[in-house]
């Protein structure tokens, strides 16, 4: 896999990754891994609102009748 990032960002990583005492590599794994987990996150929470929302539809449509 190669990876092409921009000057500016490629700089930003180095010094981040200097800064932290670790890799460029190490650094950019971290941010993939933190990346799919927020998104299968998102995920989960989006399909359990679909199913509460369609589970509990005619309470949900009563409550707005009030």
């Amino acid at each position: 896999m190669t990876l092409r990032l921009s000057d500016d960002d490629a700089e930003a990583l180095r010094a981040q990754a200097e800064r932290e005492g670790r890799s460029m590599q190490l650094v950019i794994q971290i941010a993939v891994r933190e990346y799919i987990d927020r998104h299968r996150h998102i995920t989960r929470v989006q399909e359990s609102s679909t199913r509460g929302a369609t589970r509990y539809a005619d309470a949900l449509h009563r409550l707005g009748d009030a």
